[in-house]
C-alpha cells in the first residue's frame, strides 16, 4: 500500500512540473495583445479563433481580427483563407513592434461577415489604436503611382488627413484609376499597420487595402494637376504651405555624438535618437542632457527637429557596444554607440573629413571624422594608420536603409574624435615593408661577407670593389623600385646585375604572361642554363630569372645564390608595379561593372574643359538614369540586380568609341563623355544608339528580365561651360525623358 501511495505522488508530481514547464496557451486575441515585450520574447504558446481581414497569396503575412483586437500571423504561403474565413490558429507568440503569432497549423472553420471597418483618425492610428484591426479614412490623395510589394504590384497612394499623412498599398495594379486619384477626396477600408525600423521604433501609418472595392471617390479634383499652369522653378517655393500641430516632446540621454549646430546624438539604454540642432555650445560627450523638439522623420529616420538641448552636469558615459559586420547590416543598431573591429585599406583626408576604408568579414565600410567647422581652414593632420593594419573603431552606426526587413544594408561608423580608431595589431608580416627590410638585411649579409673576404683573402681590394658595385646597382633598384621607373626598366637592371655578379654570364628574366627582358644569347641552348623561379606572395610562381654559362665550366653555389638574390627583387618589383595598378585601377574604376566610376569621369571632364577652352572646341555629354531598376532589385533579388547592371553596362560598352569614356556615377546612373562631336545631333545618335540596348530582353540567370533607361544629353560650350553645370544640365534633360515616359504611360 505505501508502494501505491509513493507512486501515486511521483506520478502527481511529475504532472505538476510539466504543468509548470508547459504554459496554458493563451486563447484570445487580447490576452496576446495585452503582453509586454518581455512576456512576448519568452515565445509563449497560443491558440485561438480569429477572422480573416486580410491575406495576400504569395506573402507569408495575414492579419487576423476578433472584435475589437487585431493581431500579424506569419503563416504559410500554402496557406490561402480569404478575408471574412473565421479560423482556428495555432503556434508562437513572438515579439515585434506589437507581438505577433508564427503559426504552426491553421484551420478554416467557416465562412463569415469581415469585421466591420470601423472609421478612424490619425491619432488613433498614430498611437497603434487600431493596429493589425479594419478601419475606414477619410483623406485626400497627394500622390498615386504603380509600386512593388514583395513580387506583385500594387498601387501606392500617399494620403493626406487631419493630423499628418498615411501610406497606403491596394492590392490592384490597375493603372486605369490612377488619373481619376491625384487630389480626390476618398474614403478607404483596410488594415491599420504601423511603419517602423529595424530597432522597432514607429516610423509611419500605412493602410493595406484588399481590393480598389475598398476605395469610394467621394469628390473629384476640380482641377487636372496636368492641366495646371507651368511655374518656373526657381518660384515653386512660393505655393510651400504647412500647417503642422506636432506637439513638442522632451527626452533625455546621453550624449554619444556631437556636431556644432548640425546634430546631436542621445541615447538612453538601448534606444538612439537623432536630434537635429542649431545649438553650438560645447557640450561634452558622455554627460546626461535634455532636449526637447519635435517628432520628424528624416530620409526615413525617426528623429527629432528643432532640438534644443540643456546638459546635465551628471556625467554617465556608454560603452560602446561591440558587434560584427552582421549585426550592424540588420538595421538593428541605428544611432547606436557601437564598437567593431575590422583592416584598414585605404585612408581618404578630405576637406570636411577624414575616411578610413576598412574590411570586416569580406566587406567593406567606412569609418568617418568630420572635421569640427573651426578646423576646416586649419584641419589638424590625419591620424595615420599602416595600410593593413588592424583597428577597433567606437562611433555612431548609420545604416544607409531603415526598413527592418531588407537585409545586409550598407553602414559607416561617425566617430567622434580621431581616438575613436585604434590600432590592436600591426599590418601581416607578409608585405611590402618586409619584403624591402629582407632585400636589406641580404644587403648587409653580403656585405658582411665581402668584409670577411677582405679580411681572410688575398683579393681584398677586388672584391670589396666588385662588392660596392652591386651594392650600388642594387641601391638603384631599390630606389627605382620606390620610384616611378618602369617595371620593364627595373626587371632589365635586375639581370644587369646579375650578370655583374656572375662575370659577365647572360642573364635574362621571363615574366609569366609577359615579356622577356635583358640579355638573352642567340645560341643558348648550346649553353648550361641556371635559372630560378620568382616566387609570388601568393599564388603561382611570378615568372623566371635564367643565366646561361659555357657548358664547360662546372657549377657553383655562386650561381644559385646570385640568382635567388636576383628573383627577390624581381618579386618585389613585379608585386610592387601590380599592387600600385590595382589600387590606381580601384580608384578610377566601378567594381561592380568594371567601368569608370565618377571620380575618374570629373576628373576627365575637368581635362576636357580646359582642352576645348584652348582650341575653342565642343564635346558633349550623356546621362543615363535606367528605369526601374528598384523594381528588378525588389523583385529578383540584389544578385540578378548586380548582374543585370553589369550586362547593360557591357552593353551600353559595346556601342561606344574607343575614345568615349563610360562611367558609373552611383546606383543606377550612367554617365558617357564624348570628346570628339560635331554638333547636338551627333550626341542624341550616340543617345540612340545605347538606348536600342534595350530592345532585347536581358536573360540572367535563367530570368528574362527586360530594361528601359532615360536619357539626357549636353553639349559643351552651348548648354553649360562648367563641370557642374554641364553635369546639371544633362541631368536635368534625363529626368524630363524620365517624366515624359511616365505622362505618356
Amino acid at each position: 500500500m505505501k508502494r501505491l501511495i509513493s507512486a501515486f505522488v511521483v506520478i502527481i508530481g511529475c504532472a505538476a512540473a510539466a504543468s509548470q514547464a508547459q504554459p496554458a496557451p493563451l486563447t484570445s486575441l487580447h490576452a496576446i495583445h495585452m503582453l509586454s515585450h518581455a512576456e512576448a520574447a519568452k515565445n509563449p504558446p497560443a491558440a485561438f479563433e480569429a477572422t480573416v481581414n486580410y491575406r495576400r497569396i504569395h506573402e507569408t503575412a495575414l492579419f487576423v481580427q476578433d472584435g475589437g483586437d487585431g493581431i500579424y500571423v506569419n503563416a504559410s504561403v500554402t496557406f490561402n483563407p480569404v478575408p471574412g474565413d473565421r479560423i482556428f490558429i495555432k503556434g508562437q507568440v513572438h515579439d515585434s513592434f506589437r507581438p505577433i503569432v508564427v503559426a504552426d497549423s491553421i484551420v478554416v472553420l467557416h465562412h463569415g461577415a469581415l469585421p466591420k471597418a470601423v472609421p478612424a483618425t490619425f491619432d488613433d492610428l498614430i498611437h497603434s489604436l487600431r493596429d493589425c484591426q479594419r478601419v475606414s479614412v477619410r483623406a485626400h490623395v497627394q500622390s498615386a503611382d504603380l509600386g512593388l510589394s514583395a513580387d506583385e504590384n500594387d498601387i501606392h497612394l500617399v494620403l493626406t488627413v487631419d493630423g499628418g499623412t498615411i501610406n497606403a498599398y491596394i492590392n490592384s495594379a490597375d493603372p486605369k484609376v490612377l488619373s481619376q486619384l491625384l487630389d480626390a477626396e476618398v474614403e478607404v477600408s483596410g488594415v491599420a499597420q504601423a511603419r517602423f525600423d529595424g530597432k522597432m521604433q514607429q516610423t509611419g501609418i500605412s493602410l493595406t487595402i484588399p481590393s480598389l472595392d475598398d476605395l469610394k471617390i467621394i469628390k473629384r479634383a476640380t482641377t487636372s494637376p496636368w492641366s495646371l499652369p507651368v511655374t518656373q522653378m526657381d518660384e515653386i517655393f512660393t505655393n510651400y504651405h504647412v500647417q503642422n500641430l506636432s506637439r513638442r516632446v522632451h527626452v533625455q540621454g546621453t550624449i554619444t555624438y556631437y556636431q556644432p549646430g548640425s546634430a546631436i546624438v542621445l541615447q538612453s539604454g538601448s534606444k538612439s535618437l537623432w536630434v537635429m540642432t542649431v545649438h553650438e555650445k560645447p557640450l561634452q560627450i558622455g554627460s546626461l542632457a535634455d532636449a526637447t523638439g519635435f517628432p520628424d522623420i528624416h530620409d526615413n529616420f525617426l528623429s527629432l527637429s528643432d532640438g534644443e538641448v540643456k546638459q546635465n552636469p551628471v556625467f554617465a558615459p556608454v560603452t560602446p557596444q561591440a558587434v560584427t559586420r552582421s549585426q550592424l547590416t540588420s538595421s538593428r543598431y541605428i544611432f547606436d554607440l557601437v564598437s567593431i573591429e575590422g583592416q584598414v585599406v585605404m585612408e581618404v583626408r578630405e576637406e570636411a573629413q577624414d575616411e578610413y576604408v576598412l574590411v570586416s568579414d569580406g566587406q567593406v565600410f567606412s569609418a568617418i571624422y568630420r572635421h569640427p567647422d573651426v578646423a576646416n581652414l586649419h584641419p589638424l593632420p590625419m591620424k595615420e594608420i599602416p595600410l593593413g593594419s588592424k583597428v577597433r573603431v567606437a562611433g555612431i552606426c548609420i545604416v544607409g536603409d531603415s526598413n527592418p526587413w531588407n537585409r545586409d544594408v550598407s553602414f559607416n561608423i561617425l566617430m567622434r574624435t580621431p581616438s575613436d580608431i585604434a590600432v590592436i595589431a600591426g599590418p601581416p608580416m607578409l608585405n611590402i615593408r618586409s619584403m624591402i627590410l629582407l632585400a636589406g638585411l641580404l644587403l648587409v649579409l653580403f656585405l658582411f661577407v665581402g668584409i670577411r673576404g677582405w679580411i681572410f683573402e688575398r683579393k681584398v681590394r677586388r672584391q670589396t670593389a666588385i662588392q660596392a658595385a652591386i651594392e650600388q646597382r642594387r641601391s638603384r633598384i631599390l630606389e627605382d623600385i620606390n620610384g616611378s621607373s618602369s617595371l620593364a626598366e627595373i626587371l632589365e637592371k635586375t639581370t644587369e646585375m646579375i650578370s655583374f655578379i656572375l662575370n659577365g654570364a647572360p642573364c635574362w628574366c621571363e615574366v609569366t604572361d609577359g615579356a622577356r627582358l635583358g640579355e638573352s644569347p642567340d645560341a643558348a641552348k648550346g649553353m648550361r642554363l641556371v635559372y630560378e623561379e620568382i616566387p609570388g606572395r601568393a599564388g603561382p610562381p611570378l615568372g623566371r630569372l635564367y643565366a646561361a654559362f659555357d657548358p664547360k665550366t662546372p657549377p657553383c653555389a655562386a650561381e644559385n645564390e646570385a640568382l635567388v638574390v636576383g628573383t627577390r627583387l624581381a618579386t618585389l618589383a613585379i608585386e610592387t608595379r601590380r599592387l600600385y595598378s590595382d589600387l590606381l585601377h580601384r580608384s578610377e574604376f566601378d567594381l561592380l561593372t568594371d567601368i569608370h566610376n565618377r571620380f575618374s569621369l570629373e576628373k576627365r571632364l575637368d581635362a576636357l574643359i580646359d582642352i576645348a577652352r584652348q582650341n575653342a572646341g565642343i564635346f558633349g555629354l550623356i546621362y543615363i538614369d535606367l528605369d526601374g531598376f528598384k523594381q528588378v532589385n525588389d523583385f529578383y533579388g540584389h544578385q540578378i540586380g548586380d548582374l543585370f547592371l553589369q550586362v547593360v553596362a557591357q552593353r551600353m560598352k559595346n556601342q561606344l568609341r574607343p575614345h568615349d569614356t563610360f562611367a558609373r556615377l552611383g546606383g543606377d546612373e550612367f554617365a558617357v563623355l564624348l570628346p570628339t562631336v560635331r554638333n547636338r545631333a551627333g550626341v542624341e545618335e550616340i543617345a540612340q544608339r545605347l538606348e536600342h540596348c534595350f530592345d532585347e530582353p536581358l536573360i540572367l540567370e535563367e530570368n528574362t528580365v527586360r530594361g528601359a533607361a532615360s536619357f539626357g544629353v549636353a553639349l559643351y560650350p552651348e548648354d553649360s561651360a562648367t563641370r557642374d553645370g554641364i553635369l546639371n544640365v544633362a541631368d536635368a534633360a534625363m529626368y524630363a525623358a524620365k517624366n515624359a515616359k511616365r505622362i505618356l504611360r
